[in-house]
């Protein structure tokens, strides 16, 4: 009898312990970069409307259109120098599938219109000019 005992009491403390358990997975695709507006944990690319540049959040690179392909660089090229990443419009994206969001790049460059208006060192850098901000349409803006 007091085996009996001790078995059902081992075999409750165990349904006990295992029906309080429970299994948590956080996924941490990458941190953001600060420059960047707050958006859902999952989210793996920015898109840059008014230089055309998307961010990929765990690859920490910006990817770029230069001489007809598309490019992977851990900074923006020299013909962006001078772009404010702060206070240019940022858009968090949720809309692509896979790891080339610039597939549905003909869509973002409509959807997120930038305004293409941006000043390196105080100049226009002979393609754009302007104050560098948003209209603040889509998933985010730029930190004021």
């Amino acid at each position: 009898m007091r085996t009996t005992k001790l078995i059902l009491i081992a075999a409750l403390f165990s349904v006990s312990l295992s029906g309080k358990a429970q299994v948590s997975v956080n996924v941490n695709i990458g941190t953001p970069p600060v420059w960047a507006p707050e958006a859902p944990v999952e989210v793996h690319y920015y898109y840059l409307p008014d230089i055309e540049v998307y961010y990929d959040v765990p690859g920490r690179a910006y990817i770029y259109f230069s001489n007809g392909r598309w490019c992977r660089a851990a900074a923006l090229p020299p013909r962006y120098r001078g772009y404010d990443l702060y206070h240019g419009r940022t858009v968090y994206l949720t809309d692509y599938r896979g790891n080339r969001p610039y597939e549905l790049y003909h869509v973002h460059k409509v959807k997120y219109k930038g305004n293409g208006h941006w000043k390196r060192n105080g100049h226009d850098n002979g393609n754009h000019n302007g104050n560098g901000r948003g209209n603040g349409h889509g998933h985010g803006r730029g930190k004021k």
